[in-house]
């Protein structure tokens, strides 16, 4: 998506895009995250848990507007490391799914899935324009919201496969997915920041 040429976005119109994406990423983990435990499902805790790191991403980029390109760069790598919690809290979860294997309900895991859908999408679109502010900072939240948008639509399919199948694999499958997607993620977001941190110690 592009803006008009004659539209300029401003560090203010940075700052309030994040602070509504950070409010309604808050909003929804509660959600979801209540939703995950009462029935069990892996891929709800993980994206839960996703919601949570958006929130704290999008924070941080709240503190670190008007900073110098090298500490906004360190910062950078500092998301890209929480990028990985929604991981680690994956593999907690699907070490449990495996050790007491637990069918979570079809209609629950896609309704919940579905309101993850429409938080996310919301937010790519309000990040959108600026993906390419900030550096790596923005484009880390920007990344987050667009994955977890990827992530959303699996679990909606999760939860046509677990009707199908009466299995707890769907489930467990798309959290380990959503693990992988949010590796791949923090990668490319570290990756930018110690560019980002190389070319300001150079002059």
């Amino acid at each position: 998506m592009s803006l008009p040429a004659n539209v300029e976005l401003t560090s203010h119109d940075l700052r309030r895009a994040v602070t509504w994406v950070a409010g309604l990423n808050f909003a929804y983990f509660f959600v979801e995250f209540a939703v995950a435990l009462n029935i069990d499902s892996v891929s709800l805790f993980a994206d839960s848990v996703d919601f949570l790191e958006d929130t704290a991403v999008n924070v941080l980029i709240l503190v670190a507007l008007g900073w110098s390109v090298r500490k906004r760069a360190v910062v950078g790598m500092l998301a890209a490391s929480i990028l990985l919690i929604p991981g680690i809290a994956t593999l907690w979860m699907a070490w449990h799914q495996f050790d007491t294997p637990v069918v979570p309900p079809a209609t629950s895991l896609s309704a919940t899935g579905l309101g993850a859908l429409a938080i996310n999408m919301t937010c790519a679109f309000i990040l959108v324009r600026f993906r390419h502010m900030e550096g790596s900072l923005t484009k880390a939240a920007f990344l987050s919201a667009r994955n977890d948008a990827y992530a959303n639509v699996a679990i909606i399919i999760a939860g046509l496969m677990t009707a199908l199948t009466v299995s707890h694999w769907p489930d467990l499958i798309v959290g380990l997915g959503i693990f992988a997607m949010n590796l791949d993620a923090a990668w490319e977001v570290f990756e930018e920041a110690k560019k980002e941190h190389a070319s300001e110690a150079r002059t």
